[in-house]
């Protein structure tokens, strides 16, 4: 991995600050669950992947985390929420910046978003069953929920609820890619170059 210059901190430290506003303007879509909160964070994390690397999104997903978590605190007491939000992040841009980087072109910008949609989705649906819902019964004192109780929650309103964000997170960055594509392709071939 390539040392990143002043240049690509500052900017990543911006778009993390960009990314911990977007995440404040979080909201509920109605048949979810209320927990289940849609933001539009995530983009500026894939920019960042898109012009200095994945490792520059993996940034800008764990400093975004950190300051919310820092600044709202967390209901659990730990930041299990967070986490969780970090874990969606990163499965959404990594696989989207991959796709994109082997084909560069508008329709693999489409393919690639939504591959990261439907790994994003599906990860997260056996992250919750494993780990973050039973996380949080265990924090917040709650009564834990059986199998088939899980199961339903997850294949009802986890997994689509995901799927929705992934699919409204792209519809957003591809009108910002349409208009700014060429720009991020400029950027981050001087950043190759350089």
């Amino acid at each position: 991995m390539k040392k990143l210059n002043i240049k690509a901190l500052v900017s990543i430290g911006m778009l993390s600050s960009i990314a911990y506003i977007l995440m404040l303007l979080n909201f509920p879509i109605p048949p979810f669950p209320q927990f289940l909160m849609i933001d539009f964070s995530d983009i500026p994390a894939l920019i960042a992947a898109l012009i200095f690397g994945p490792a520059a999104g993996v940034l800008v997903e764990l400093i975004k985390n950190i300051l919310d978590y820092f600044m709202t605190g967390s209901a659990t007491g730990v930041p299990v929420g967070h986490i969780a939000n970090f874990a969606a992040g990163i499965l959404f841009v990594l696989p989207t910046y991959y796709v994109f980087n082997k084909l560069k072109t508008k329709k693999g910008m489409t393919f690639g978003l939504l591959v990261g949609t439907i790994f994003m989705a599906v990860i997260m649906s056996v992250l919750n069953y494993l780990i973050i819902l039973p996380a949080y019964t265990f924090f917040l004192n709650f009564p834990a929920m059986s199998a088939p109780e899980m199961r339903t929650m997850i294949v009802t309103g986890i997994l689509p609820f995901n799927i929705v964000k992934g699919l409204l997170i792209s519809l957003v960055f591809m009108l910002l890619f349409t208009r700014m594509g060429t720009w991020m392709n400029k950027q981050a071939t001087f950043k190759n170059a350089a």
